[in-house]
């Protein structure tokens, strides 16, 4: 018997927050395809050049920079999926991560007072702190969107209603591929607020805002698709079972669901590891909510009248059930 397993846990954590900040500072965008002196990236960036050499230093110890004759440079995975300008970006969701890790860090006394320690309630929030969080996770939406779109065929589909989608910039994902199909978003009064600037600053004014609650009722309208995202997760079981009847009477006979989310946990709990993990952030952020096992999300699918209910994950880590009405 030997500590690797804790060692390695412990080591870990380290190179993870080097990569946030590295994300935090736009440094992998600003490299690009180009090789850059310490002194020339900490002047773009307007940072001491002594300071910043250590983190790129620690970057190129974890291969995600490279470096040659004295000047940085992307590696292989960086320049693929780091640099904010290429369509394999993955780091658009680093400003959630800084809650999401602060918040872990609570976990203890979460435990101990029986009440979230890092409380996520947008009921207090101004309107500033609402949308600088959900602009934060704007491009997270966009890459969900686009993602999506290339796992479904909505070439029959006239219209999608994305339910508890935030700013709404999965519908513009999905837009980019079918452009033809009507989109909405259905939101919170304080967050459909917010979400008509950040959509305007893509360029998708005409995107239909409805304000609503699907844990109350459901759509005005009927669509041949409904999104959850992330929704049913941060809801107390009861309002978990409405979110997903209420989805059901937003479709027409025949529409498709797709609940999607880490938020997910294998039966037995021991699985997937982004769905084990999120269960324990949720205690710092929620009074409710948590990363329900797949047998409870398919019971109330199935409650709702869907069915051939399917389970995928993304590459992301991102769990999709898929099903329809009965015709």
């Amino acid at each position: 018997m030997n500590p690797d397993r804790i060692d390695s846990l412990i080591a870990a954590v380290p190179a993870a927050l080097a990569l946030r900040t590295g994300l935090d500072l736009g440094i992998f965008t600003l490299l690009g395809g180009r090789a850059m002196t310490a002194g020339e990236i900490a002047s773009a960036l307007d940072i001491d050049s002594n300071r910043l050499s250590r983190l790129l230093y620690a970057l190129a110890s974890i291969g995600l920079l490279e470096i040659e004759a004295g000047r940085f440079r992307n590696g292989a995975e960086a320049a693929a999926y780091l640099d904010a300008s290429k369509p394999g970006f993955r780091g658009g969701d680093h400003a959630l991560l800084r809650t999401l890790w602060s918040a872990d860090l609570l976990t203890a006394e979460s435990l101990r007072t029986g009440r979230p320690a890092a409380l996520h309630d947008f009921t207090d929030s101004g309107p500033e702190t609402t949308a600088d969080f959900f602009r934060n996770l704007a491009p997270g939406g966009l890459k969900f969107g686009q993602q999506l779109a290339q796992l479904l065929d909505l070439s029959e589909t006239s219209s999608v209603i994305d339910i508890g989608g935030g700013a709404g910039t999965s519908l513009i994902g999905l837009r980019e591929r079918w452009p033809r199909v009507s989109m909405t978003l259905l939101e919170l009064p304080a967050v459909a607020a917010v979400a008509r600037d950040i959509l305007s600053e893509y360029g998708a004014e005409d995107i239909f805002i409805e304000h609503g609650d699907i844990t109350v009722a459901p759509s005005r309208d009927r669509h041949d698709l409904a999104i959850l995202k992330a929704v049913v997760q941060v809801l107390p079981p009861d309002k978990a079972r409405l979110s997903i009847l209420n989805a059901a009477r937003c479709l027409i006979p025949g529409g498709e669901i797709v609940v999607a989310g880490s938020g997910v946990v294998d039966d037995d709990r021991l699985g997937p590891p982004e769905g084990v993990f999120l269960n324990l952030t949720f205690l710092n952020l929620y009074h409710h909510g948590e990363a329900y096992p797949e047998g409870r999300y398919r019971a109330w699918m199935t409650e709702a009248g869907f069915q051939n209910i399917s389970r995928t994950r993304l590459p992301d880590g991102c769990t999709l059930f898929r099903a329809r009405l009965a015709a």
